[in-house]
């Protein structure tokens, strides 16, 4: 939480690249350009979570038959009925 007064690009609570983010956005855009920005953010973390996931699948050898057979489990309890 900031402190009272204490300025946000000043803030010890933020890193070097998001005070750098901050400052790059300090003024408004148009919508166009502000979604287009987020729609490059969304990908760029899309890309990085899809890497992170074959990374752990090759590690751990999880296959797509591994999928197909959690497809087909039945995982949930069955609700008790009063």
């Amino acid at each position: 939480m900031l402190a009272m007064g204490q300025p946000l690009l000043n803030n010890n609570q933020l890193n070097q690249q998001q005070q750098d983010m901050l400052r790059l956005f300090k003024n408004p855009m148009p919508d166009e350009d502000y979604n287009q920005m987020r729609r490059l953010a969304v990908q760029l973390l899309s890309k990085q979570l899809d890497n992170k996931l074959d990374a752990w699948e090759n590690e751990k050898g999880v296959t797509t038959q591994d999928y197909d057979q959690l497809a087909q489990k039945h995982l949930r309890k069955p609700t008790s009925k009063n």
